[in-house]
């Protein structure tokens, strides 16, 4: 039966095939948000199997013809990130999402209003949604808040803007801070094993390949 919505082919979605998110398939709704709220800093699958069950209608809202497909994914990376913080902002049952018919309907709504924020063009980038899933970015931007701030500037350097020890050290340096190359790479790879650390071990597993490891 055609609804009149336009027909949009959205990037495939690794997660879907992970056990753990196909494990969580027959949880409601209301089982995802009271799991979420309730450990989403030590777990981050609840909000990736949201955001598995609803990625669909958030795409739809964000794709315009006048948008690259680099920036229509940029753009709906964006929203999950605005999405994903009203989540954690709201109580499970209070009034913003009680308001609202259902889960759907909040997450379509408040996509809507982030969506017409943005400009319908959009500067030019490189995103790749099939190299950096909404889901993951979320729990990496909460992880960098982990790193001290001058290694998670180099972090951001090197994996960011691909800039070698050299140029991070020659840049720092100008900046006042006296650090060679060698210094930044032991600080690269501290920040590295510091940031793994931080993200919560499901979305090392979905995402990185990563068992978990049993207590």
């Amino acid at each position: 039966m055609n609804l009149g919505l336009p027909v949009v082919t959205l990037p495939k979605l690794a997660e879907l095939q992970h056990p753990i998110i196909q494990s969580l398939s027959d949880l409601s709704d209301q089982a995802l948000l009271d799991l979420f709220e309730q450990s989403h800093r030590e777990k981050g699958q609840y909000f990736t199997a949201i955001y598995c069950r609803y990625a669909h209608l958030v795409f739809i809202l964000v794709k315009n013809p006048e948008r690259s497909p680099s920036q229509s994914e940029y753009l709906f990376a964006k929203t999950w990130q605005h999405i994903y913080h009203q989540l954690k902002r709201l109580k499970v049952g209070a009034t913003a999402i009680s308001s609202q018919p259902n889960l759907q309907s909040w997450i379509v709504s408040n996509a809507a209003g982030f969506i017409q924020q943005a400009p319908p063009t959009l500067a030019e980038s490189r995103y790749s949604l099939a190299a950096a899933p909404p889901p993951l970015g979320c729990y990496l931007y909460e992880a960098l808040d982990c790193l001290p701030a001058s290694q998670r500037l180099m972090v951001i350097m090197a994996k960011t803007f691909h800039w070698s020890e050299i140029r991070i050290s020659a840049y720092l340096q100008a900046e006042g801070e006296l650090i060679s190359p060698a210094e930044v790479k032991v600080h690269l790879q501290a920040g590295y094993q510091r940031l793994e650390a931080c993200l919560p071990e499901d979305i090392q597993a979905i995402y990185l390949d990563v068992t978990p490891i049993r207590s």
